[in-house]
Protein backbone atom coordinates (compact mmCIF):
# COMPACT_ATOMS: atom_id res chain seq x y z
CA UNK A 1 0.00 0.00 0.00
CA UNK A 2 1.56 3.29 -0.99
CA UNK A 3 -0.07 6.66 -0.12
CA UNK A 4 -0.75 9.22 -2.45
CA UNK A 5 -2.02 12.30 -3.87
CA UNK A 6 -4.67 11.49 -6.53
CA UNK A 7 -6.44 15.08 -7.10
CA UNK A 8 -5.93 18.43 -6.45
CA UNK A 9 -7.95 21.60 -6.36
CA UNK A 10 -7.17 25.68 -5.69
CA UNK A 11 -9.46 28.88 -5.26
CA UNK A 12 -7.79 31.99 -6.61
CA UNK A 13 -9.70 34.84 -5.73
CA UNK A 14 -10.61 37.15 -8.73
CA UNK A 15 -9.81 40.67 -7.02
CA UNK A 16 -6.25 41.57 -7.94
CA UNK A 17 -4.36 44.00 -5.40
CA UNK A 18 -1.31 45.61 -7.22
CA UNK A 19 1.48 47.26 -5.29
CA UNK A 20 0.04 51.23 -7.00
CA UNK A 21 -3.15 50.32 -4.84
CA UNK A 22 -0.73 51.42 -1.23
CA UNK A 23 0.47 54.49 -2.60
CA UNK A 24 -2.49 56.16 -0.66
CA UNK A 25 -1.61 53.97 2.45
CA UNK A 26 -0.26 55.73 5.90
CA UNK A 27 2.87 53.75 6.58
CA UNK A 28 4.21 53.96 10.26
CA UNK A 29 7.06 52.04 12.62
CA UNK A 30 5.50 49.81 15.12
CA UNK A 31 6.09 52.24 17.48
CA UNK A 32 3.72 54.80 15.62
CA UNK A 33 6.48 57.27 14.01
CA UNK A 34 6.46 58.41 10.38
CA UNK A 35 8.61 56.25 8.20
CA UNK A 36 11.27 58.67 6.46
CA UNK A 37 10.67 57.71 2.59
CA UNK A 38 7.97 58.17 0.51
CA UNK A 39 5.58 55.00 -0.49
CA UNK A 40 7.20 54.89 -3.71
CA UNK A 41 10.05 54.05 -1.88
CA UNK A 42 8.85 51.72 0.39
CA UNK A 43 7.13 49.80 -2.00
CA UNK A 44 9.93 49.69 -4.40
CA UNK A 45 12.51 48.21 -1.34
CA UNK A 46 9.33 45.46 -0.72
CA UNK A 47 8.59 44.28 -4.08
CA UNK A 48 12.62 44.02 -4.53
CA UNK A 49 13.13 42.07 -1.23
CA UNK A 50 9.52 39.46 -1.43
CA UNK A 51 9.08 39.53 -5.06
CA UNK A 52 5.14 40.40 -4.91
CA UNK A 53 3.99 42.40 -7.40
CA UNK A 54 0.31 42.21 -6.86
CA UNK A 55 -1.62 39.47 -4.86
CA UNK A 56 -5.30 37.88 -4.72
CA UNK A 57 -8.14 39.34 -2.57
CA UNK A 58 -11.27 37.41 -1.68
CA UNK A 59 -14.24 39.06 -2.70
CA UNK A 60 -16.43 40.79 0.02
CA UNK A 61 -19.32 38.25 0.73
CA UNK A 62 -17.10 35.20 0.63
CA UNK A 63 -14.88 33.67 3.84
CA UNK A 64 -12.04 31.15 3.98
CA UNK A 65 -14.81 28.51 4.28
CA UNK A 66 -16.14 29.35 1.30
CA UNK A 67 -12.52 29.20 -0.86
CA UNK A 68 -12.09 26.24 1.06
CA UNK A 69 -15.08 24.78 -0.51
CA UNK A 70 -14.52 25.73 -3.95
CA UNK A 71 -10.89 23.97 -3.54
CA UNK A 72 -12.42 20.93 -2.36
CA UNK A 73 -14.67 20.79 -4.89
CA UNK A 74 -12.31 20.65 -7.53
CA UNK A 75 -9.93 18.30 -5.86
CA UNK A 76 -12.63 15.71 -5.59
CA UNK A 77 -13.20 15.75 -8.85
CA UNK A 78 -10.35 15.85 -10.47
CA UNK A 79 -9.59 12.67 -7.99
CA UNK A 80 -13.00 11.55 -9.50
CA UNK A 81 -14.29 10.25 -6.37
CA UNK A 82 -17.62 9.65 -4.11
CA UNK A 83 -17.36 12.46 -1.23
CA UNK A 84 -19.27 10.29 0.78
CA UNK A 85 -16.13 7.94 0.85
CA UNK A 86 -14.04 10.70 2.57
CA UNK A 87 -12.93 9.52 6.00
CA UNK A 88 -11.40 12.46 7.01
CA UNK A 89 -11.88 16.15 6.21
CA UNK A 90 -8.38 18.13 7.21
CA UNK A 91 -8.85 22.37 7.24
CA UNK A 92 -5.91 24.42 7.90
CA UNK A 93 -6.46 28.00 8.42
CA UNK A 94 -4.93 31.08 10.91
CA UNK A 95 -7.90 32.53 11.56
CA UNK A 96 -11.48 31.38 10.96
CA UNK A 97 -13.95 32.90 9.08
CA UNK A 98 -13.44 36.78 8.98
CA UNK A 99 -16.27 38.62 7.60
CA UNK A 100 -15.29 41.60 5.60
CA UNK A 101 -15.29 45.05 7.75
CA UNK A 102 -15.62 42.93 10.83
CA UNK A 103 -12.84 42.24 13.74
CA UNK A 104 -13.96 39.06 14.87
CA UNK A 105 -12.73 35.46 14.08
CA UNK A 106 -15.96 33.11 13.83
CA UNK A 107 -14.55 29.31 14.18
CA UNK A 108 -17.74 27.69 15.69
CA UNK A 109 -18.55 25.65 14.01
CA UNK A 110 -15.09 24.68 12.65
CA UNK A 111 -14.17 25.39 8.82
CA UNK A 112 -13.59 21.56 8.31
CA UNK A 113 -17.54 20.97 9.42
CA UNK A 114 -18.93 24.36 7.56
CA UNK A 115 -16.69 22.52 4.61
CA UNK A 116 -18.25 19.29 4.79
CA UNK A 117 -21.63 20.98 4.98
CA UNK A 118 -21.47 22.88 1.86
CA UNK A 119 -20.33 19.75 0.02
CA UNK A 120 -23.48 17.87 1.11
CA UNK A 121 -21.54 14.90 2.74
CA UNK A 122 -24.30 13.08 4.80
CA UNK A 123 -21.36 10.22 5.85
CA UNK A 124 -20.87 10.72 9.52
CA UNK A 125 -18.14 8.60 9.81
CA UNK A 126 -16.33 11.28 7.77
CA UNK A 127 -14.36 13.29 10.33
CA UNK A 128 -14.30 17.30 10.07
CA UNK A 129 -11.69 18.90 11.90
CA UNK A 130 -9.37 21.95 12.07
CA UNK A 131 -5.94 22.76 12.27
CA UNK A 132 -3.87 25.05 13.76
CA UNK A 133 -0.50 25.30 12.52
CA UNK A 134 0.49 28.73 11.40
CA UNK A 135 1.46 28.57 7.33
CA UNK A 136 2.69 24.53 7.29
CA UNK A 137 -0.56 23.76 8.02
CA UNK A 138 -1.53 21.84 4.93
CA UNK A 139 1.76 20.40 4.80
CA UNK A 140 1.28 19.20 8.35
CA UNK A 141 -2.25 18.18 7.52
CA UNK A 142 -1.14 15.58 4.83
CA UNK A 143 1.34 14.19 7.50
CA UNK A 144 -1.47 13.61 9.07
CA UNK A 145 -3.44 11.74 6.35
CA UNK A 146 -0.99 10.08 6.21
CA UNK A 147 -0.87 8.15 10.01
CA UNK A 148 -4.99 8.16 9.63
CA UNK A 149 -3.97 5.58 6.26
CA UNK A 150 -0.92 3.89 7.77
CA UNK A 151 -2.82 3.18 10.85
CA UNK A 152 -5.65 1.80 9.40
CA UNK A 153 -8.13 4.49 10.56
CA UNK A 154 -8.74 6.09 6.67
CA UNK A 155 -8.35 5.28 3.49
CA UNK A 156 -9.24 7.95 1.94
CA UNK A 157 -8.84 12.23 3.20
CA UNK A 158 -9.61 15.67 1.95
CA UNK A 159 -6.83 17.90 3.43
CA UNK A 160 -7.65 22.04 2.41
CA UNK A 161 -5.20 24.91 3.03
CA UNK A 162 -7.67 28.11 3.19
CA UNK A 163 -7.21 31.32 4.50
CA UNK A 164 -8.35 35.31 3.92
CA UNK A 165 -5.14 37.24 5.24
CA UNK A 166 -6.19 40.29 3.60
CA UNK A 167 -9.05 40.51 6.92
CA UNK A 168 -6.84 40.64 9.47
CA UNK A 169 -3.70 42.94 7.72
CA UNK A 170 -3.15 46.60 9.48
CA UNK A 171 -2.95 48.98 6.81
CA UNK A 172 -0.43 50.74 8.84
CA UNK A 173 2.32 48.37 8.70
CA UNK A 174 4.22 47.51 5.33
CA UNK A 175 3.92 43.75 6.17
CA UNK A 176 0.47 44.36 5.00
CA UNK A 177 1.54 44.02 1.78
CA UNK A 178 2.60 40.40 1.85
CA UNK A 179 -0.74 38.78 2.69
CA UNK A 180 -3.12 37.50 0.45
CA UNK A 181 -6.51 34.97 0.05
CA UNK A 182 -6.79 31.92 -1.23
CA UNK A 183 -7.51 28.08 -0.74
CA UNK A 184 -5.84 24.97 -2.12
CA UNK A 185 -7.07 21.34 -1.62
CA UNK A 186 -5.99 17.86 -2.61
CA UNK A 187 -7.08 13.94 -1.64
CA UNK A 188 -4.89 11.72 -0.18
CA UNK A 189 -5.60 7.72 -0.27
CA UNK A 190 -4.14 4.47 -0.14
CA UNK A 191 -3.36 2.93 -3.24
CA UNK A 192 -1.66 0.49 -4.92
CA UNK A 193 -0.01 2.55 -7.19
CA UNK A 194 3.49 2.78 -7.16
CA UNK A 195 5.10 5.93 -5.33
CA UNK A 196 3.64 8.48 -2.68
CA UNK A 197 5.12 10.08 0.36
CA UNK A 198 8.19 8.62 1.19
CA UNK A 199 9.23 10.26 4.46
CA UNK A 200 7.97 13.39 6.33
CA UNK A 201 9.64 15.63 8.71
CA UNK A 202 8.51 18.35 11.69
CA UNK A 203 9.56 20.56 14.17
CA UNK A 204 8.08 23.11 16.52
CA UNK A 205 10.43 25.83 17.95
CA UNK A 206 8.45 27.42 20.90
CA UNK A 207 11.18 28.08 23.27
CA UNK A 208 12.72 31.37 21.97
CA UNK A 209 10.51 31.63 18.71
CA UNK A 210 7.13 31.57 19.86
CA UNK A 211 5.84 35.32 19.06
CA UNK A 212 7.89 35.59 15.98
CA UNK A 213 4.35 35.48 14.62
CA UNK A 214 1.27 36.97 16.57
CA UNK A 215 -1.52 38.83 16.97
CA UNK A 216 -1.27 42.46 18.00
CA UNK A 217 -2.45 46.38 17.76
CA UNK A 218 -1.87 48.66 15.14
CA UNK A 219 0.92 50.54 14.22
CA UNK A 220 -1.74 53.62 14.00
CA UNK A 221 -1.56 54.46 18.57
CA UNK A 222 -4.64 56.32 17.67
CA UNK A 223 -6.91 53.03 16.68
CA UNK A 224 -8.49 50.92 19.41
CA UNK A 225 -6.63 48.44 21.38
CA UNK A 226 -9.01 46.29 21.48
CA UNK A 227 -8.75 45.36 17.77
CA UNK A 228 -5.55 42.95 16.78
CA UNK A 229 -3.94 42.62 13.67
CA UNK A 230 -1.30 39.92 11.97
CA UNK A 231 2.32 41.29 13.38
CA UNK A 232 5.77 39.44 12.70
CA UNK A 233 8.80 39.85 13.80
CA UNK A 234 10.60 39.61 9.75
CA UNK A 235 14.27 39.49 10.68
CA UNK A 236 14.10 36.63 13.40
CA UNK A 237 11.81 34.74 10.78
CA UNK A 238 14.09 35.21 7.95
CA UNK A 239 17.30 34.26 10.39
CA UNK A 240 15.07 31.44 11.67
CA UNK A 241 14.31 29.82 8.27
CA UNK A 242 17.48 29.34 6.70
CA UNK A 243 18.98 27.69 9.27
CA UNK A 244 15.98 25.26 10.80
CA UNK A 245 14.40 25.09 6.90
CA UNK A 246 17.45 23.57 4.91
CA UNK A 247 17.82 20.99 7.25
CA UNK A 248 14.73 19.87 8.30
CA UNK A 249 14.18 19.51 4.23
CA UNK A 250 17.62 17.34 4.52
CA UNK A 251 16.78 15.01 7.04
CA UNK A 252 13.41 14.30 5.13
CA UNK A 253 15.49 13.44 1.31
CA UNK A 254 17.91 11.42 3.81
CA UNK A 255 14.91 9.33 4.98
CA UNK A 256 13.54 8.88 2.14
CA UNK A 257 16.32 7.15 0.29
CA UNK A 258 16.43 9.08 -2.46
CA UNK A 259 19.56 11.66 -3.27
CA UNK A 260 19.21 15.53 -4.03
CA UNK A 261 20.52 14.95 -7.60
CA UNK A 262 16.87 13.08 -7.98
CA UNK A 263 14.83 15.70 -6.90
CA UNK A 264 12.67 17.13 -9.77
CA UNK A 265 10.89 19.73 -8.17
CA UNK A 266 10.78 21.99 -4.57
CA UNK A 267 7.56 23.44 -3.24
CA UNK A 268 8.56 25.97 -0.79
CA UNK A 269 5.85 28.09 1.16
CA UNK A 270 5.66 31.51 -0.79
CA UNK A 271 5.98 33.74 2.14
CA UNK A 272 9.01 36.09 0.70
CA UNK A 273 10.99 35.37 -2.69
CA UNK A 274 14.25 36.38 -1.30
CA UNK A 275 13.81 34.11 1.67
CA UNK A 276 12.86 31.27 -0.52
CA UNK A 277 15.94 31.42 -2.67
CA UNK A 278 18.21 31.78 0.26
CA UNK A 279 16.75 28.85 1.99
CA UNK A 280 17.41 26.66 -1.60
CA UNK A 281 21.16 28.05 -1.68
CA UNK A 282 21.58 26.66 2.20
CA UNK A 283 20.05 23.10 1.20
CA UNK A 284 22.48 22.70 -2.12
CA UNK A 285 25.17 23.93 0.06
CA UNK A 286 24.61 21.33 2.53
CA UNK A 287 25.01 18.68 -0.15
CA UNK A 288 28.10 20.79 -2.01
CA UNK A 289 26.39 19.82 -5.33
CA UNK A 290 24.51 23.05 -7.62
CA UNK A 291 21.11 24.04 -7.67
CA UNK A 292 19.27 22.93 -10.85
CA UNK A 293 17.33 25.49 -12.88
CA UNK A 294 13.85 25.78 -12.58
CA UNK A 295 13.87 23.46 -9.55
CA UNK A 296 11.62 25.37 -7.32
CA UNK A 297 8.27 27.36 -8.54
CA UNK A 298 6.97 30.61 -7.52
CA UNK A 299 3.96 31.76 -7.36
CA UNK A 300 4.53 34.70 -4.95
CA UNK A 301 5.43 37.33 -7.08
CA UNK A 302 1.37 37.66 -8.72
CA UNK A 303 -0.32 35.55 -5.79
CA UNK A 304 0.83 36.78 -2.82
CA UNK A 305 1.20 34.80 0.68
CA UNK A 306 -1.75 33.45 1.72
CA UNK A 307 -0.06 31.07 4.45
CA UNK A 308 -1.28 27.45 4.59
CA UNK A 309 -2.85 27.90 0.59
CA UNK A 310 0.71 28.69 -0.94
CA UNK A 311 1.88 25.13 -1.21
CA UNK A 312 -1.09 23.40 -2.52
CA UNK A 313 -2.15 26.24 -4.68
CA UNK A 314 1.37 25.90 -6.28
CA UNK A 315 1.00 22.03 -6.53
CA UNK A 316 -1.91 22.53 -8.72
CA UNK A 317 -1.15 25.05 -10.76
CA UNK A 318 1.95 22.76 -11.83
CA UNK A 319 -0.27 19.62 -12.34
CA UNK A 320 -2.28 21.32 -14.66
CA UNK A 321 0.86 23.43 -16.56
CA UNK A 322 -0.28 27.02 -15.23
CA UNK A 323 3.26 27.85 -14.22
CA UNK A 324 6.14 28.45 -17.39
CA UNK A 325 8.51 26.18 -17.26
CA UNK A 326 7.56 23.87 -14.65
CA UNK A 327 5.35 20.68 -15.31
CA UNK A 328 5.60 17.21 -13.44
CA UNK A 329 5.50 13.55 -15.01
CA UNK A 330 5.15 10.42 -13.32
CA UNK A 331 7.76 8.95 -11.20
CA UNK A 332 9.57 12.52 -10.53
CA UNK A 333 10.48 12.67 -7.08
CA UNK A 334 9.44 16.16 -5.29
CA UNK A 335 10.02 17.67 -1.93
CA UNK A 336 6.85 20.01 0.08
CA UNK A 337 8.53 22.42 2.64
CA UNK A 338 7.07 25.31 4.74
CA UNK A 339 7.99 27.64 7.55
CA UNK A 340 5.41 29.34 9.97
CA UNK A 341 3.85 30.85 13.11
CA UNK A 342 4.98 28.31 16.31
CA UNK A 343 7.78 28.88 14.84
CA UNK A 344 7.19 25.53 13.26
CA UNK A 345 8.96 23.50 10.09
CA UNK A 346 8.00 20.78 8.43
CA UNK A 347 8.39 18.71 5.04
CA UNK A 348 7.74 15.57 3.12
CA UNK A 349 9.22 13.93 0.09
CA UNK A 350 7.20 12.32 -2.46
CA UNK A 351 7.32 10.39 -5.83
CA UNK A 352 4.66 11.48 -8.03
Amino acid sequence: MNIKITGTGSYIPDTIEKNDAFHKHTFLNNDGSIINYPNDVIIEKFQAITGIAERRYAKEHLNSSDLGFFAAERAITDAEIDPETIDYIIVAHNFGDVKHNTIQSDMLPSLAVRIKHSLRIKNPKCVAYDILFGCPGWIEGVIQAKAFIQSGMAKRCLVIGTETLSRVVDKHDRDAMIFSDGAGATIIEATEEEGGILAHETASFTYEEAYYLYFGNSNNQNLSKDTRYIKMDGRKIYEFALVHVPQAIKTCIDNSGVHIKDIKKIFIHQANEKMDEAILKRLYRLYRTEIPEDIMPMSIQTLGNSSVATVPTLLDLVRNNKLENHNLTKGDIIVFASVGAGMHINAFAYKY
